[in-house]
């Protein structure tokens, strides 16, 4: 009778039976794993010599439609830390309202200001409970106690904590400007000038990114939202008849009218005893 051979990973390498495992599992029970969705979005973020800086483009798209022009992607979750979002916007907003009302109530538990790591925690182990099906994409910033810090958290849970990040599907674009340009000890005005030309970088480079740049500066007992700091590419066109449709184009298919019924209330006097 022969034995199975079990392959061993050699020292220092990497055993692949976990993830074997994961796909037998999700074969078997018919379970579809999470694909990779287009996010359409530039967020960016790093660490300059007072603090951080946070930047985003503002164009929220349905698929090859621009569903709105200038949408907020920098969210707020504690007066000393702010987060970027790209993903499904319905995704990131909850995501980030949840863990910012968290942090809230943990501030009136303690009566301490919020720590960058505190956020990092709750935020990747709620998206690792949800294995990728939550798309949520986070570049997290913010200054605390033991100073500035800068992470980003993918939407399977893992993080990366970096000087300079990048995220969503101008990233490379604006990654090629941090690669190029990032130095350490940058100033407030360097920071926001590579920000800016990073977002503007995914803006023109990038389908999903476009319309303007919004800015967040966080320092020690300090923030900075620059909201439409700059405005790259402007609608330049307008057309000079205006727009004007024709009424009865839209096909009414139904009307249905719901009469109100009045309701009486009699006011009963109150019994003296």
């Amino acid at each position: 009778m022969s034995k199975t051979a079990i392959e061993v990973a050699p020292k220092g390498g990497f055993s692949f039976d976990l993830c074997k495992r994961n796909e037998m599992i999700l074969n078997k029970s018919g379970v579809k794993p999470p694909t990779y969705r287009k996010t359409g979005t530039t967020i960016v973020g790093l660490i300059f010599e007072d603090g951080v800086i946070l930047g985003a483009d503002t164009r929220a798209t349905e698929g090859p439609i621009v569903a709105d022009k200038n949408c907020e992607k920098i969210h707020y979750m504690a007066p000393n830390i702010y987060c970027c979002g790209a993903g499904t916007a319905a995704d990131t907003e909850a995501v980030t309202d949840m863990v910012s009302s968290q942090l809230q109530l943990h501030r009136y538990a303690t009566g301490r200001e919020s720590r960058v790591v505190t956020a990092l925690t709750l935020l990747k182990s709620h998206l690792f409970r949800y294995q990728g099906h939550v798309s949520a994409a986070l570049v997290l910033g913010g200054v605390d106690i033991t100073g500035p810090h800068l992470h980003t958290i993918y939407p399977h849970g893992s993080t990366d904590t970096l000087p300079y990040a990048t995220m969503g599907s101008g990233s490379l674009a604006a990654m090629a400007m941090f690669e190029s340009k990032y130095k350490e000890g940058l100033t407030r005005d360097e920071g926001i000038k590579l920000v800016c030309d990073a977002i503007c970088a995914g803006i023109f480079n990038d389908l999903g990114s476009g319309s303007n740049v919004d800015v967040c500066v966080i320092t020690k007992g300090k923030k900075e939202y620059l909201r439409n700091h700059m405005l790259p590419n402007p609608r330049t066109y307008v057309s000079a008849k205006g727009f004007a449709f024709t009424k009865g184009q839209t096909e009414v298919l139904s009307t249905k009218i719901t009469p109100l019924m009045q309701k009486l209330e009699v006011a009963e006097d109150a019994m003296e005893e």
